[in-house]
C-alpha cells in the first residue's frame, strides 16, 4: 500500500464512528425532499470541522450544500456526491443515510492528503434524489455551473444481496403535472353550461394508453389523477394528474415529451378546456457510463474483500439524477451491499438494513474504495485523461444499442 493510500485508510478507520453515528442519526430522523434540514446541517457541519468551506444553501436548494477544500498545489477537482433524503411515509428505504455518510467520509479522507499531491476536493449535498418538492437537485447543480470545473464525480449507493454491483444505465425521466381548467355547472340541471375538466383528463389518460402501442421497451409512461373534481353533481372545473415520462436516453425523452404535450393540447381542444403541462421538479437525465472509472473502483472494493457481480449491459427500470451529473463529467454510482440476502428496495426491510452493522461496515469500505479511486486519478494524469476520453465516447454514443431490462 502506498503511503498516501495508507494515510487515507488510517483516517477512515480513525474517524469511521463519527460518520457512522451521523448515518444512524439521519436514519432516526428521516426527512423528505427539500426538508432535509437535519441531514444537510449535520453533514456540512462535520465537513466544516474537517476544514472544508461550506456553502449552505446551494444551487437553489435550501437543504443543498457545497463543501470545498482547495490545496495550494494545482491538480484535478473531484466531487463526492452525497444523498440523504428519505421516502415519504417509509423512511430510509433506499439507504441514503448510508450514502451521504459514505461520500462525506471519502471526501474528508482524500482532503487529509490532498495538500501533498495538489488538487481540490468537494462534497456536494444533493437533496431530493427520490423526487418531490424541489427534487432531483443534481440537475440544479449542473444548471448552475457547479460542475463546470470538475474533472470527475464519485458516489456509491447501498444495495442488497451477497454481491456488489457497478454503475448501470437507467431512464431519463420528466416528472410532469398535467392540469385542465373548465367551467363548473350543475351536472343534471344545466350540463350544457359546463366545460368538463375531468373529460379532458380522461381523454389524456386514454390517449397516452393508445400512444403506448407505438412505443418501444425503451420508453415508459405512468401517471395518476390526483384531483378529479369535488362532487358527482358538479361538472369538474379543475383536474390535475402527475406523470413520469421516461426514456432510455435524453434525446428520445425530448421527442416523447412533445408527443404527450400534443395529446394534452388535443384534449383541451376537444373539450374546450385550457391546459398546462410542465415539469414540477428538475428533469432527470439518463446515466452515462464510464466503464474505465468503474473498473478503478472495482479494483479497490475487491481489494477490500467485496465481490462484484457483473450484469448484462442493459437499461435498468428506474431513474436517478446522478444521470444529470454523468452527462457532463465522468461519474460512477456502483452499489455496495448492506444485506446478506436480496431484498426489495424502498421497503421496510431496506429501512431496517440501512441501520444494520453491515451498513455501518459498508460506510467504511465504500469510503475507502471511493477515496482510493480518486487518489489514483489525482496521481496519474494520463489515466485521468483516458477516463475523460472514455466518458466523451459514451456520451456521444449513449443512444445506441440500448437494451431494456425486464
Amino acid at each position: 500500500m502506498s503511503e498516501l493510500k495508507n494515510q487515507i485508510s488510517q483516517f477512515i478507520d480513525t474517524n469511521a464512528k463519527i460518520y457512522q453515528d451521523i448515518s444512524l442519526a439521519i436514519h432516526a430522523k428521516p426527512e423528505v425532499s427539500d426538508f432535509e434540514y437535519f441531514a444537510s446541517q449535520t453533514l456540512s457541519e462535520q465537513l466544516k470541522k474537517e476544514g472544508f468551506e461550506i456553502e449552505l444553501p446551494a444551487a437553489g436548494h435550501r437543504t443543498g450544500f457545497a463543501a470545498t477544500y482547495k490545496s495550494n498545489k494545482p491538480g484535478p477537482t473531484v466531487v463526492f456526491l452525497a444523498e440523504y433524503d428519505a421516502l415519504a411515509g417509509l423512511g430510509h428505504g433506499c439507504g441514503h443515510n448510508v450514502f451521504g455518510a459514505t461520500s462525506s467520509l471519502a471526501g474528508a479522507a482524500l482532503k487529509s492528503v490532498v495538500d501533498q499531491i495538489g488538487g481540490e476536493v468537494r462534497v456536494y449535498g444533493t437533496p431530493g434524489e427520490e423526487g418531490g418538492q424541489n427534487g432531483s437537485a443534481k440537475g440544479s447543480f449542473v444548471k448552475k455551473g457547479y460542475l463546470k470545473d470538475v474533472d470527475f464525480a464519485l458516489c456509491v449507493h447501498p444495495g442488497s444481496g451477497p454481491e456488489d454491483g457497478l454503475s448501470t444505465r437507467n431512464y431519463a425521466c420528466a416528472p410532469v403535472d398535467i392540469e385542465f381548467w373548465g367551467k363548473p355547472a350543475h351536472a343534471a340541471g344545466c350540463p350544457q353550461d359546463g366545460i368538463n375538466a375531468l373529460d379532458a383528463q380522461i381523454l389524456t389518460y386514454a390517449a397516452i394508453g393508445v400512444l403506448r402501442q407505438q412505443l418501444t421497451d425503451r420508453i415508459r409512461i405512468h401517471g395518476v389523477i390526483i384531483d378529479g373534481g369535488t362532487a358527482p353533481n358538479v361538472i369538474p372545473e379543475y383536474t390535475k394528474a402527475k406523470y413520469y415520462i421516461r426514456a432510455a436516453d435524453i434525446d428520445t425523452l425530448h421527442e416523447l415529451y412533445e408527443k404527450v404535450e400534443n395529446i394534452v393540447k388535443g384534449s383541451a381542444l376537444q373539450t374546450g378546456c385550457t391546459s398546462s403541462m410542465k415539469l414540477y421538479q428538475n428533469l432527470v437525465e439518463n446515466m452515462v457510463l464510464t466503464p474505465s472509472l468503474d473498473a478503478i473502483y472495482e479494483k479497490y472494493i475487491t481489494e477490500l474483500g467485496n465481490t462484484v457481480k457483473h450484469v448484462e449491459d442493459v437499461v435498468m427500470p428506474g431513474s436517478s439524477d446522478v444521470g444529470n451529473i454523468s452527462q457532463v463529467v465522468p461519474t460512477i454510482q456502483p452499489h455496495i451491499s448492506i444485506t446478506d440476502v436480496q431484498i426489495a428496495g424502498h421497503s421496510q426491510d431496506m429501512v431496517n438494513a440501512s441501520c444494520s452493522q453491515k451498513a455501518m461496515d459498508a460506510i467504511v469500505k465504500g469510503a475507502k474504495a471511493l477515496a482510493f479511486t480518486a487518489l489514483e486519478l489525482f496521481e496519474n494524469p494520463e489515466e485521468l485523461a483516458k477516463v475523460k476520453e472514455d466518458h466523451a465516447w459514451h456520451v456521444e454514443h449513449q443512444k445506441e444499442n440500448q437494451l431494456f431490462y425486464v
